[in-house]
């Protein structure tokens, strides 16, 4: 089994966790949810020895895109997002509200369209794309060797927020239940902040502690 690198990397005013996941053998990696402090990131990917050959989104809101633009340019890659995502952050009473609710911007276009199931090869690495949607129409996870990304769809004993502008509690208990927990019990979860007891935890202490699956999933 080829290993794969994580760095995990905190960035930005809401302190999103950027990560370096990438190929041990080929060193190619992709940049997940750059969410400002570009410099930063810069920086771990040098020390890192990576060769970043995409920017991946895992949904559209301003604190997980920040440092896009910056990343793209420097290292003359794609961004890719859900192909829902990039629909509705381009919809201009969309892009209205949800900066007056985080402050900030949210997504522009994205390079790269993302579908449910497509698989992003990365060196000797495979990503699956998971559809996720709750948090946003188009949030997704990123599953490769038994780790997943979840950013703002899953936390250690939490979920996302689904007051903001397209979200859905209904629709990301659906996510959960028919796209998360069908995983294996011993996937390793990472999420896009670290709210909770610890940074990373795996999917069956999600399913004995946190109470959004314990209380409406599995009960």
């Amino acid at each position: 089994m080829d290993t794969v690198i994580i760095k995990q990397v905190v960035v930005g005013s809401y302190q999103v966790n950027c990560y370096l996941v990438g190929c041990s053998e080929t060193r190619q990696a992709v940049i997940i949810d750059p969410g400002g402090e570009a410099e930063k990131i810069i920086r771990e990917i040098s020390e890192a020895g990576l060769d970043p050959i995409a920017i991946l989104n895992t949904h559209g809101h301003a604190d997980h895109v920040a440092a896009n633009l910056k990343l793209k340019n420097t290292y003359q890659i794609p961004v890719y997002m859900h192909a829902e995502d990039d629909d509705f952050f381009a919809r201009p009473e969309v892009r209205v509200r949800s900066e007056k609710e985080l402050g900030m911007a949210p997504a522009g276009p994205c390079d790269v369209r993302l579908a449910e199931g497509e698989a992003l090869p990365v060196g000797k690495l495979s990503f699956q794309i998971i559809h996720t949607p709750g948090h946003t129409p188009g949030s997704v996870c990123f599953l490769v060797q038994g780790n997943l990304f979840t950013g703002d769809t899953l936390f250690v004993g939490d979920v996302g927020r689904t007051d903001l502008v397209g979200g859905s509690f209904e629709t990301l208990l659906d996510s959960l239940k028919h796209k998360v927990i069908c995983l294996p019990p011993e996937t390793r979860i990472w999420p896009g902040h670290d709210y909770g007891e610890t940074p990373t935890s795996t999917l069956a202490w999600e399913m004995a502690e946190n109470p959004y699956i314990t209380d409406f999933l599995l009960s």
